[in-house]
């Protein structure tokens, strides 16, 4: 029998090695950590000496626990959530992320997840108790913040079973929770875009005016300099973006960076605002602070937007509410994929489905507009093709039938088709087309004349 070793021992039993570790886990019933002996089947003796058995069992301690016999990385035990995350899926994803994103992603992960099942072995979980933590989230959390939980939970153990930390991956038929809170939808109408902007001194009105006509995100708003103004082409060009005390050279999407069309008169204004402007020069900001930098996006937003919600009364009144109101008032100015360049979306289905809300005034009128034509006077349906049935009619007039045999008149039907109507005039002229019952033949007759009598 093998002896004891920190990386485990090896056995040789009939035809193969066997290795053995200990492992301390997490007892799911009393939630009390015991220590168990895992075997590990290495391979034929024919193929492996004892030395590269050893080799073969520290190999698996490794992939099972994440600690080697050299750097214990790892109390004896198997790997943690908390360790997964931070040594084996954090930095997979780092080279995804841009710096900014990655901080705020890590943030969340780090509250709503790794917080919770910080020391939790990977081997312990299963779809129930990530199903259970994801229906407590939806109680305090957002529908956005659940669904990135959701998201970042199945991507974690998807990664962990692809790496063969796990066998099973537990988080792959996790679902989505049925009640969830709802996300903001506030819109504002177009009379409180005005009252809004009426109320504002000329920088301000300027800066909210710009936002508003094209939809522009604070980040890229703020990031505007000089050289991107353009008064003949009566255009701006969106090249910087301004976010968390930093200018980057890239925007949200790859259609943030792009040049925008303005009025004429939204033009002139800026004109005359560069003529106040502190500092008019090509690098200097459009909207600068009290310094001659780029505006902070919240402080921007407390300072003023908080305010003016709350003098004129507003349910809400941020950034994104207008975003979100230009998006929907913008339906009866142009098409979707108007609205969508417009927003510089990349997809239609994120204009549609996340920015654009319902106007109760536009389906109100969609609604009387449908019962209108619903009780619009009937027009002839006379000659419409889509008509199918049957037309049937009896005559009383004798009628008489190919080969010369005359039919009584009571027996006759007169069926005419729809499709056989010919249009003379305003008269409508029916094809007859007869179906006669030949009462009168004998029954093997196949014309009148020859009828034979047979015997029955």
């Amino acid at each position: 029998m093998g002896k004891s070793h920190q990386k485990g021992w090896v056995v040789a039993r009939g035809k193969k090695w066997y290795g053995y570790f200990r492992r301390t886990v997490l007892d799911p019933t009393s939630s009390q950590p015991k220590t168990s002996i895992v075997p590990v089947v290495l391979g034929p003796k024919a193929q492996l000496t004892k030395f590269e058995a050893r080799e073969a069992l520290e190999r698996e301690i490794t992939k099972l626990t994440g600690q080697s016999s050299g750097n214990r990385t790892m109390s004896d035990g198997s790997v943690t959530f908390g360790w997964f995350v931070r040594n084996r899926f954090f930095p997979l994803k780092e080279a995804q992320w841009k710096e900014e994103t990655a901080k705020v992603k890590k943030l969340l992960i780090q509250q709503d997840l790794i917080e919770e099942f910080e020391d939790v072995p990977l081997e312990n979980f299963d779809k129930f108790t990530l199903q259970i933590h994801l229906n407590k989230l939806a109680k305090t959390r957002s529908k956005d913040r659940v669904l990135q939980m959701r998201a970042y939970m199945r991507d974690i153990f998807a990664e962990a079973a692809d790496q063969d930390f796990l066998a099973k991956d537990p988080g792959r038929k996790v679902r989505v929770p049925t009640q969830l809170r709802e996300t903001d939808k506030t819109t504002l109408t177009w009379n409180q875009l005005r009252k809004a902007l009426s109320e504002l001194n000329m920088r301000d009105r300027l800066l909210l005016e710009l936002d508003m006509t094209n939809a522009l995100r604070p980040s890229e708003l703020f990031g505007l300099k000089w050289k991107c103004f353009n008064q003949e082409a009566s255009s701006m060009k969106v090249t910087e973006t301004v976010y968390k005390g930093k200018i980057r050279p890239w925007g949200k999407t790859k259609r943030s960076l792009a040049t925008v069309h303005l009025p004429k008169d939204l033009a002139a204004g800026l004109a005359a605002w560069r003529q106040q402007s502190p500092d008019s020069s090509p690098e200097a900001f459009i909207f600068p602070n009290q310094d001659g930098g780029f505006l902070d996006t919240d402080n921007y937003r407390k300072r003023v937007l908080h305010k003016l919600a709350k003098d004129l009364g507003l349910p809400k009144l941020t950034f994104q509410v207008i975003r979100r109101t230009i998006a929907t008032l913008a339906q009866k100015k142009g098409t979707v994929k108007d609205v969508q360049g417009v927003l510089r979306h990349s997809r239609t289905a994120t204009t549609a489905d996340v920015y654009m809300q319902e106007i109760p005034a536009s389906v109100q009128a969609t609604v009387n507009s449908i019962h209108r034509e619903l009780k619009t006077k009937v027009k002839s349906l006379a000659g419409d093709g889509a008509e199918s049935s049957v037309a049937k009619r009896k005559t009383r007039a004798p009628i008489t039938a190919r080969g010369g045999l005359s039919v009584p008149a009571e027996v006759v039907v007169v069926e005419v088709p729809v499709a056989s109507r010919e249009r003379e005039g305003k008269r409508t002229v029916f094809a007859p087309v007869l179906e006669i019952g030949f009462g009168n033949l004998l029954p093997n007759a196949t014309k009148p004349e020859e009828g034979v009598a047979v015997s029955c």
